[in-house]
């Protein structure tokens, strides 16, 4: 199923089919689609749905991205999605476009900024979640048949949350730079909103903690407020967001992951390529990002993540594959960095690491997501033969609409579904899961949220790891006629 036949995966036995596995992880995002589902969509299985978001206080927040394997929309997770997949299409715009998978992704980014462009409802107000996590939580419905509370959170001037509202204004300006030679006015709506977003947060200082206990704020807002005033600087080249983050270095930590909660090594990887372009008093930012490369890089002299038996970089146990894609992502674009400033390689204490190992440990991080692996599965569904069939997800494990049109309620979706050990009736072609524990061992049973479950960021940061790889697909792998059977393993339902 993954895109070519066995006599063709001979040909190709030492890389994995990057672009097959980049063209699923973008499709991934249709099936967590909320709102009318265009007449494009290519994800069969899913219907239309929660199209009351927003009424009870006459707002309209329909559309976005349901988050994971439920039912709720947590906007600051869901603007780092966002965020993830702009830059992205920036970095490896070529590549992308080169395997015919650029529509796809600035179609997916669209879905996320058209939704945000709606939650952002006056410039001192951001709807920051659609649903009640707890009530949403008990109950095991498709989205289509969802009847349990669509509680509304917002941020305001009276009740800030500055980390969503940053993370809102990095992820419209990241977007604008995406858009700005396709569609120039949309592309300049989105920065206009990204600086009033950052106005928002930064006047208005005061930690986000109304998506607790699912999305609580551990690291503080300073890292948001980099991140969104340095992608505010790339997408606008304005000398006052420069000033910003250049004045506020003293905020700048070490750290050891990248996570919808931390991004001070997205900022420092963003301005690291500012300093290495001429910009010298950003150097702190460029010592903290490669403090980051040290810490998460085995034999380092001060490594700080442990991996598995098997490799895999291992964070902590709850959904640990969300570190390592949003960790290799950020090596890969660094070790391309110092190949464009010349630079050798990043010393850690007495240990040396070049670009190209720094490049090389984040590809064993993908291969051993696409199969490399002592379980000799890959951890994204419908990839290969062998695969999660019991994904942590409403709409997957549940009959389709369109196969069983009655609904099901919470408690027959709990008993009927939720708890069977059958393989869910709907592929979600390219969801990624939590993955294995530490030892390497991995349970296919839908109960283990933390393991068997995808996120929308997971998947963005994985779509983020795997395009930078497209170019190392064997030539004759490219060559080959595609045997491509995303579309039809999404139209089965």
């Amino acid at each position: 199923m993954d895109g070519l036949t066995t006599a063709e995966e001979g040909l190709c036995s030492s890389a994995f089919n990057y672009r097959d596995a980049l063209g699923k992880a973008i499709l991934f995002f249709e099936g967590q689609r909320s709102g009318n589902l265009p007449a494009n969509q290519r994800v069969k299985w899913r219907g239309d749905s929660a199209l009351s978001d927003g009424k009870a206080e006459n707002v309209n927040l329909i559309g976005g991205y349901y988050d994971a394997g439920d039912n709720v929309k947590f906007v600051w997770p869901m603007a780092f999605t966002v965020s993830l997949l702009s830059w992205t299409a920036i970095e490896y715009e070529k590549e992308i476009s080169s395997v015919n998978q650029l529509g796809h992704l600035r179609t997916a980014i669209r879905w996320g900024t058209n939704f945000l462009l709606k939650a952002h409802s006056s410039p001192t107000t951001l709807y920051t979640q659609v649903g009640d996590g707890n009530s949403d939580h008990k109950c095991w419905e498709r989205p289509e048949d969802m009847d349990t509370s669509r509680t509304l959170y917002k941020i305001t001037s009276k009740s800030p949350g500055t980390e969503a509202a940053a993370e809102a204004s990095a992820a419209l300006s990241a977007a604008s730079i995406v858009f700005k030679g396709i569609d120039s006015h949309y592309s300049r709506r989105l920065l206009s909103r990204s600086r009033t977003l950052f106005e928002f947060a930064d006047m208005y200082r005061g930690s986000y903690q109304a998506s607790c206990p699912f999305y609580c704020s551990y690291s503080g807002y300073q890292d948001e407020l980099l991140w969104a005033a340095a992608w505010l600087y790339k997408a606008s080249g304005e000398s006052r967001y420069l000033s910003y983050v250049s004045g506020n270095q003293g905020w700048s930590q070490a750290v050891s992951e990248f996570s919808w909660d931390n991004k001070f090594v997205g900022a420092q990887t963003l301005l690291a390529k500012e300093f290495y372009g001429g910009k010298k008093d950003l150097t702190k930012f460029k010592s903290d990002a490669e403090s980051f490369i040290c810490a998460v890089m085995p034999g380092s002299s001060s490594v700080q993540i442990r991996a598995t038996p098997g490799g895999l970089m291992f964070v902590r146990d709850s959904s640990n594959l969300q570190y390592v894609t949003s960790s290799s992502m950020v090596l890969f674009i660094y070790s391309q960095t110092l190949n464009e400033a010349h630079i050798n390689g990043v010393q850690c204490g007495s240990v040396h690491f070049s670009a190209f190992q720094i490049r090389n440990f984040a590809k064993s991080q993908v291969d051993y997501i696409l199969g490399n692996n002592p379980m000799k599965m890959p951890y994204m569904v419908g990839f290969g033969s062998k695969y999660p069939m019991q994904l942590h997800h409403r709409g997957s494990s549940i009959p389709s609409i369109k196969a069983h049109p009655a609904k099901v309620g919470c408690n027959d979706g709990m008993s009927n579904y939720f708890s069977s050990s059958k393989p869910n009736p709907n592929t979600h072609v390219g969801a990624i899961v939590g993955g294995p524990d530490s030892n390497d061992h991995f349970n296919d049973v839908r109960s283990d949220y933390s393991h068997a479950e995808p996120t929308t960021y997971m998947n963005a940061a994985f779509v983020g790891s795997v395009a930078a790889l497209l170019a190392e697909s064997k030539e004759e792998c490219l060559q080959l006629p595609q045997i491509n059977r995303t579309a039809d393993m999404a139209n089965s339902v």
